[in-house]
């Protein structure tokens, strides 16, 4: 019976009685599960145009960042540094679909996602040659983003939001609500979205997979590097980051790989669950809970609803 308290009960009487504290953790479960969306539909992206999982995009996060950071170490003004990480950006971008995708158009989805894996590694040998396996702290006060807290006082306690969560949670917002209205109102849009359904039907009409993947793969560089920026502001900017980009996957199996909506409310699902769990039911699971908690609803959602929230379902003739 004890035990059955301490599950059921006792975090919810925790949480009536300081409700101040809960809205910290819901505060900090909001911008993890909005930085997770980041993450994912840098994958979404890529995912939509060539349905294939981009092993890659978690490295490109971390390339991105330390690109960044590197231009500004070399003596060039932040602002500089981040149009030219944008230009490297391009350039991979550009050099992944003309030596990666374009020899690879129309074979198997397995074959695209080992090309990826490929990639990954490929980047992570680049970066450590270029930059160093050292961590490096990312350039927050020189791109203009903001530093300390605001202190609310709500329910007889209070609440600290940091200006850089504040921040990483409004871009993020505008990034998501940019990509929506590059999906559905623009012409590049609705050929990634013809694309996405069959290659070859798109080339019959006449959209130009190649330009199309390019576009895609930029887009998600783009993504990589503001992403790379908030994490990065968080943290430090490491080769460890990709380990915190492939929280993306899960994020993915409950929203559904091709969903831009999906990926924000997956990564809202798991931002407030890990949060909530670790703080109010860790002591009962042994601690850790926000290293493996997205993995297993991830592992309940492709038992019970493979295709996620807002994937759709895939009927096969046999």
């Amino acid at each position: 019976m004890e035990l059955l308290y301490n599950i059921f009960i006792a975090p919810f009487v925790e949480m009536g009685a300081t409700p101040d504290f809960l809205l910290q953790v819901l505060w900090e479960g909001f911008v993890a599960g909005t930085l997770y969306a980041l993450i994912a539909l840098g994958f979404v992206l890529i995912f939509k145009a060539s349905g294939v999982f981009n092993f890659a995009q978690g490295i490109m996060v971390v390339f991105s960042a330390l690109t960044l950071v590197g231009f500004y170490a070399a003596g060039l003004p932040a602002y500089v540094s981040l149009f030219l990480a944008l230009v490297v950006m391009a350039v991979l971008a550009w050099s992944v679909e003309r030596f990666v995708m374009r020899p690879l158009v129309n074979q198997p989805e397995l074959i695209l996602f080992m090309a990826t894996i490929g990639l990954s590694y490929f980047l992570i040998g680049l970066g450590e040659f270029i930059f160093g396996g050292e961590p490096k702290s990312m350039i927050t006060e020189e791109l203009g983003l903001p530093t300390g807290s605001t202190t609310i006082d709500i329910f007889g306690g209070f609440v600290i939001l940091q200006h850089l969560d504040i921040a990483a949670a409004i871009i993020a917002a505008i990034l998501v609500i940019c990509l929506a209205l590059f999906f559905s109102k623009t012409r590049i849009g609705r050929a990634l979205r013809a694309v996405a359904d069959d290659h070859q039907a798109a080339l019959s009409v006449g959209i130009s997979l190649n330009q199309i993947w390019a576009i895609v793969w930029f887009a998600a560089g783009i993504v990589a590097l503001a992403t790379g920026i908030m994490w990065g502001a968080r943290s430090d900017v490491s080769f460890a980051l990709q380990i915190v980009a492939l929280k993306a996957l899960p994020v993915l199996i409950l929203g559904g790989f091709t969903s831009v909506p999906g990926a924000i409310i997956g990564g809202l699902i798991i931002g407030f669950g890990e949060k909530l769990f670790e703080v109010y039911w860790g002591g009962l699971l042994g601690g850790g809970v926000e290293a493996w908690f997205a993995y297993v609803i991830a592992l309940i959602f492709l038992m019970f609803r493979p295709q996620g929230l807002f994937g759709e379902k895939i009927i096969e003739r046999v």
